[in-house]
């Protein structure tokens, strides 16, 4: 196993010096799940909920959020993103939503921090939305999927077929 990089030798927290790294094309890929009630399920799928388009806000939010990760997570370095997907997909089985994020740049460090961000974020902004009417909702699953670029390469979750 490697050593922690937010750590100097004598153990204080810092953020990662990427100056003399490459810049190339980064790309992460995180997934996450809201699980809820059919009734509100139903709410969100047929676009009935009195607040307006839960998707579509829950989009935004995770578009917004991966665009200031870096003001969220102390040692994160700020990205400029060149995409960032948000794709939901309704689970109907499981009264559940589905998101999965996509975030690219051309940097000198990865960008699966702005995925897992906008990940979380877009599955608690459903979860704000729907929560007068189900407070029992619960998210999970939220975890990185896929990465590429970087020294390290590339880097798949055994689920998504490493």
């Amino acid at each position: 196993m490697t050593k922690l990089t937010h750590f100097d030798a004598a153990g204080q927290a810092h953020m990662v010096d990427v100056g003399d790294k490459a810049v190339t094309a980064r790309r992460a890929v995180a997934e996450g799940v809201i699980c809820m009630l059919p009734a509100t399920f139903a709410l969100v799928r047929d676009g009935g909920h009195k607040k307006g388009d839960v998707l579509g806000i829950a989009r935004v939010a995770a578009i917004m959020a991966a665009k200031k990760t870096w003001d969220l997570i102390p040692l994160c370095h700020p990205i400029a993103l060149t995409r960032l997907a948000v794709d939901f997909a309704l689970l109907e089985e499981q009264s559940a939503v589905r998101v999965e994020v996509t975030a690219e740049c051309q940097g000198q460090t990865g960008v699966e921090m702005e995925a897992l961000t906008a990940a979380n974020i877009g599955l608690l902004t459903i979860y704000d939305m729907c929560k007068a009417v189900d407070r029992g909702m619960e998210i999970s699953g939220v975890r990185l999927l896929e990465k590429d670029g970087g020294q390290s390469g590339s880097w798949r979750s055994a689920a998504k077929g490493a």
